[in-house]
């Protein structure tokens, strides 16, 4: 009988499907398209792996409504049960998360943890609160939504709709008291022994018995794209990559073949412009700030004796704080950090724009332009020529008057035939 290669015998281990894993996910960040990405993969992963669980680790303030739909919508439809575990201790799972927690498999919390606080928030385009009938409707659909969930998943309906509609916030053992939650477990081995060989009841219905004894758990951590774009969706980078960006770009149009600012400010627009795909941007907030620009770089053609500045300082400001118009704070710049940022940049250009003017109006220093109003002395008398020395040179020059030798003389004119016109200052 020939004996098997050992390619051949790992080839089969590792190809046959009954080979399961647990998955583990971490999300320590706020729910949007980057979060939502690595869930949805991860799951998918376990799916072709043919996993016995996914975990993902939960700890979020919560975030865009969108990108929570999407990854319940994968949640819901998977192969592979899901667990969502609320940790480490002192973690939450918000608004966005609570959703997904509700819709998981299993939905289990560390002590000292919490979730709800999902009533939905609306920022309309002005940057001003929804009407109140706008926001009824939004809140409706969002309680509708979670009921519809809570309802299949056998959870607490009225503590579910007043995570929604009051804003009631759970800690875990108020959520397992009152059938939010599946279990308080202390780490994720307590989860695992817990669930081993018990029967869990999918979205579906079907009941699935867990085999999760002695299984191999496979941390998927976040690819380094992913992680690339989780740092550059952080809203205070991204605000800060918008600044240098049009800095950049001003200096450049400013001192034209500068090149070295036009790249870098280039390059740092174009992942800002990157970054507001993934966040929620109030398009008047940008146009401020686009705005502010245009008034310092007026202020250039313009004499509005600094109105033009000012007005540029007030635009950068209140478009910085507009900028962003995420649901929660955790997805807008910090105002701590923009009011310093926006001035200090809003000054930077008011300099430069001041060098600017100063450059403008500055007498020529170079050329025969920048003989005008020199001072030098009469080598000769001039009546009406002689010789003068000015600007380290000596001159033919003629005056309409008759200037002694040695005296003082002051350039008025530039003639032509390397002939200067003089006169006393």
């Amino acid at each position: 009988m020939k004996k098997i290669p050992y390619f051949f015998l790992l080839f089969f281990l590792f190809s046959n499907p009954d080979f399961a894993s647990i998955i583990k996910i971490t999300v320590d960040a706020p729910i949007h398209p980057v979060t939502s990405e690595y869930i949805c993969n991860s799951i998918d992963r376990a799916g072709r792996e043919n996993a016995s669980l996914v975990i993902i680790i939960l700890n979020t303030p919560g975030g865009l409504g969108s990108s929570m739909r999407e990854i319940i919508e994968k949640i819901l439809n998977s192969p592979v049960p899901v667990a969502a575990y609320v940790s480490p201790s002192g973690a939450r799972s918000a608004s966005a998360g609570f959703f997904i927690g509700v819709a998981c498999d299993i939905f289990a919390m560390s002590p000292g943890t919490n979730t709800g606080a999902a009533h939905p928030v609306g920022i309309s385009i002005t940057g001003k609160n929804m009407n109140e009938t706008m926001a009824d409707k939004v809140t409706h659909d969002a309680a509708s939504y979670i009921k519809s969930i809570a309802e299949k998943r056998g959870r607490n309906l009225r503590m579910t709709e007043d995570a929604v509609r009051k804003s009631l916030s759970y800690t875990a053992n108020e959520a397992y008291e009152g059938g939010l939650i599946d279990l308080i477990a202390t780490d994720i081995n307590t989860l695992i022994s817990h669930y081993n060989d018990r029967e869990i009841k999918r979205f579906d219905g079907q009941q699935v018995r867990l085999k999760l004894a002695d299984e191999e758990i496979i941390e998927v951590p976040m690819t380094t794209r992913q992680k690339f774009l989780l740092t550059i969706s952080n809203p205070n980078f991204a605000y800060i990559l918008l600044m240098l960006g049009l800095l950049g770009l001003y200096f450049e149009f400013s001192n034209p073949g500068a090149i070295l600012p036009g790249v870098l400010g280039g390059i740092a627009l174009l992942l800002a412009i990157f970054s507001f795909q993934i966040l929620p941007i109030n398009y008047v907030g940008l146009g401020l700030i686009l705005l502010a620009i245009g008034l310092f770089i007026l202020e250039i053609k313009v004499q509005s004796y600094g109105i033009l500045s000012v007005g540029g300082i007030l635009a950068m400001i209140i478009g910085s704080i507009m900028l962003i118009d995420a649901p929660i704070p955790e997805l807008r710049p910090n105002l701590k950090f923009i009011l310093p940022v926006a001035l200090g940049l809003s000054l930077i250009f008011v300099f430069l724009v001041t060098l600017a003017i100063r450059a403008h109006i500055s007498r020529v220093q170079t050329g025969k332009e920048g003989l005008i109003g020199e001072i030098g002395t009469a080598k000769t008398d001039i009546d009406p020529e002689g010789r003068v020395f000015v600007h380290g040179e000596l001159w033919w020059a003629e005056s309409e008057e008759k200037i002694p030798r040695g005296s003082k003389i002051k350039v008025t004119a530039v003639l032509d035939n390397l002939k200067i016109r003089v006169g006393k200052p």
